[in-house]
């Protein structure tokens, strides 16, 4: 039985434009850009406008949110929308879901989903069990809608009590860091054991912040320190990184210019790339929350981040009062300021080889799984009975 996520036809393809450079679409710069795209969809069905997007390679990526769950048979209306976004893809698609557990949970129990639990449960418990338990059951979801990349662990440290955004909710395990990272690592592992991505968040570290990014400005300088971006050190050292999200947050001690995280290159392509040594795909926090929208144009945060070193950028169309913003859009951004060299085709590159190396790596240990699956009972009794 062929994987649901990607099955061997689209196992075929992703080999083919991927590690073959005679595929001239796929090798486009637009196909390219596209990749760096990742957008969100306004109903519980299929959009087609994003769907024709999809087709045509101008976004590379689909995120999913409560909204987007049907009410009624929701796992498997939910599994035939993923899968209908998938088979339009001409090379494979990241799909993407926040299900942290307890307040940021999309896939909820009155839809018939497993029972989550918050992150600051499970570190009250100190239990690994716990968090093997709850991160198999997510994870084993996921896997089996067709969602393949899951925006957790978040590795915020519950430093401020009276945070509201991370802290009040349970987002953290622990104000420690070794604790943080070490029921991260047990959540990282469980999504692997199920071919699911995850992604750290919000770097460099939203546990200090006063204010919310959903709602505007969120400046850390007097409140961050150095020991929130131990986590990230820790998790790449022991190769448990896939991805990484960047926060809105904005700290003068890391930025003199005070621009927020995602759009800043000291923040992400001197302090994550350079310092701490991760040079792999790193993900906005979405676009359209209203730290960058009320204080940034689309096209000039578009540009910062990029330049900054992100390389795929969220457009939830999820946020009140941010204006809608549809891949092709943004696309047609992004390819305006190539065109006119502000940023130039090198870096597109660069984000390119970084997420064709994260999709490989899925359909990598897709093809493993699928090539080592348990011999049929019959095969399994006859060499039982030889070493019997």
């Amino acid at each position: 039985m062929k994987h649901f996520i990607f099955p061997a036809s689209l196992l075929v393809c992703f080999s083919l434009v991927f590690f073959n450079s005679s595929c001239a679409q796929q090798d486009s710069l637009d196909f390219k850009i596209g990749q760096m795209i990742m957008i969100g969809f306004p109903k519980a069905e299929v959009d087609s406008a994003v769907l024709a997007e999809v087709a045509a390679g101008k976004v590379g990526a689909v995120i999913f949110f409560e909204k987007n769950i049907p009410k009624s048979n929701s796992f498997a209306g939910l599994k035939k929308i993923a899968w209908t976004y998938q088979k339009a893809a001409p090379v494979p698609i990241l799909i993407g879901i926040d299900q942290e557990g307890g307040r940021v949970n999309r896939l909820k129990e009155k839809y018939g989903f497993t029972r989550s639990v918050t992150a600051g449960y499970i570190g009250k418990t100190g239990s690994l069990d716990t968090a093997r338990f709850y991160a198999d059951a997510t994870a084993a979801t996921l896997s089996g809608l067709g969602i393949n990349v899951n925006f957790a662990p978040c590795v915020d440290l519950a430093v401020n009590p009276s945070n509201t955004v991370i802290v009040k909710v349970e987002r953290s395990y622990s104000k420690n860091a070794d604790s943080v990272t070490r029921f991260a690592r047990e959540v990282i592992l469980q999504h692997r054991k199920h071919n699911v991505l995850t992604t750290l968040k919000h770097f460099p570290g939203h546990g200090s912040s006063k204010e919310d990014t959903h709602f505007g400005v969120a400046d850390v300088t007097d409140t961050w320190s150095e020991e929130e971006i131990k986590p990230y050190r820790d998790l790449l050292a022991s190769g448990h990184v896939d991805a990484v999200m960047t926060s809105h947050i904005v700290n003068k001690k890391l930025d003199p210019k005070g621009l927020p995280g995602t759009l800043s290159a000291r923040v992400i392509d001197s302090l994550l790339r350079k310092k701490i040594g991760f040079n792999g795909v790193v993900f906005t926090d979405d676009m359209q929350m209203h730290a960058i929208t009320k204080y940034f144009g689309t096209p000039e945060a578009i540009r910062l981040s990029i330049l900054a070193g992100v390389d795929i950028m969220c457009f939830s169309n999820n946020i009140q009062g941010s204006e809608e913003r549809t891949a092709d859009k943004v696309h047609q951004i992004i390819r305006q300021y190539v065109d006119q060299g502000i940023i130039t085709r090198e870096r597109i590159e660069e984000s390119y080889r970084r997420i064709t190396a994260l999709k490989k790596k899925l359909t990598s240990n897709d093809t493993m799984r699928l090539e080592n699956k348990p011999a049929p009972p019959a095969q399994q009794s006859k060499s039982q009975k030889r070493k019997s």
